[in-house]
């Protein structure tokens, strides 16, 4: 909560954006800041209930807002270690997304494995 005058390091932005020398304040979809995975990791690891959707979001990773492969991997990561407050339409939505990803590349098989993971609905 310091003044922008004030501030003394540069916000955790993902790989891809660290050495390109832009400054992203904010996030155009969400109106979220748009931050490193490992920051939300350690965001995680000191406040158990932090935000899993700002956490899985692609663009944390990878460039491509489309790429599914690690946020559906560290998802399942999370989920063994009881991280559950991620919301049923964002487990579906990242489930859908990364099978789709996969069937594109003609890996069907992988992508019903993916599908399997869905959330039942009761």
């Amino acid at each position: 909560n310091t003044p922008e005058c004030e501030k003394y390091a540069c916000c955790p932005l993902p790989p891809y954006v660290e050495g390109s020398g832009c400054v992203i304040e904010e996030d155009d979809n969400a109106g979220r800041p748009l931050r490193d995975v490992c920051f939300h990791l350690l965001k995680l690891y000191s406040d158990r209930c932090y935000d899993l959707d700002q956490l899985l979001d692609p663009r944390s990773v990878t460039s491509d807002p489309l790429d599914y492969r690690l946020s559906w991997h560290l998802w399942e990561v999370l989920r063994a270690l009881n991280y559950t407050h991620l919301f049923q339409q964002s487990q579906g939505v990242l489930n859908a997304s990364y099978a789709a990803q996969l069937e594109s590349e003609g890996l069907w098989e992988w992508a019903v494995f993916v599908l399997l993971h869905e959330p039942r609905t009761q």
